[in-house]
């Protein structure tokens, strides 16, 4: 090199190492922001990769979405499903639904409608993942049994219920025409 060259020569400070998303979020965290929506903010990542990513590294034990995985419990309800649902193919897909319908039917014995209510959300969560997985038939099935649940009456007959409501209508509008009078 020559002088010339030296002369020219632009020193730059020495550049900060960029952070990745997930050293970024634990850093915002260990520093004081723990609002998972908050972290997600500054981070732009997203909330469900934020929880996912807090839970791992053992800093949080409470955020539950649609990739929290079934191994990790929600709540007394977890255990009746840990290891037994998924969606690799249309098999598995299959045996899990017959599970989430034991499971179902047995909460339905004990009368314990919180446990029925889990059952139906898990059964939900299986077939949101398959579907934003590209997995259709699978979807398919979890929907098919979701479908089947959600669709049955509340009551045993909804005509006699409309026919109570109708007859009270009429009942009080009589009362207000002899008012009326």
């Amino acid at each position: 090199m020559n002088t010339e060259t030296l002369n020219n020569v632009v020193e730059f400070e020495p550049k900060q190492p960029v952070l990745s998303k997930k050293d970024m979020i634990l850093s915002l965290f260990e520093n004081g922001t723990t609002e998972v929506e908050t972290i997600a903010a500054i981070s732009g990542a997203k909330p469900s990769y934020v929880g996912s990513v807090l839970h791992q590294a053992g800093l949080i034990d409470n955020y539950f979405d649609l990739y929290t995985s079934t191994n990790h419990p929600m709540n007394v309800y977890s255990k009746h499903f840990r290891g037994k649902l998924g969606f690799k193919d249309v098999e598995t897909a299959r045996r899990s639904v017959r599970n989430l319908e034991e499971a179902y039917r047995y909460f339905e014995k004990l009368q314990d409608r919180a446990g029925q209510h889990h059952t139906l959300e898990m059964g939900l969560t299986m077939l949101d993942r398959a579907r934003w997985t590209g997995k259709s038939e699978e979807a398919e099935i979890y929907r098919l049994w979701m479908v089947d649940k959600l669709s049955r009456p509340l009551v045993d007959n909804v005509k006699s219920l409309e026919e109570k409501r109708q007859e009270k209508t009429r009942e009080t509008e009589e009362v207000e025409i002899k008012r009326a009078a």
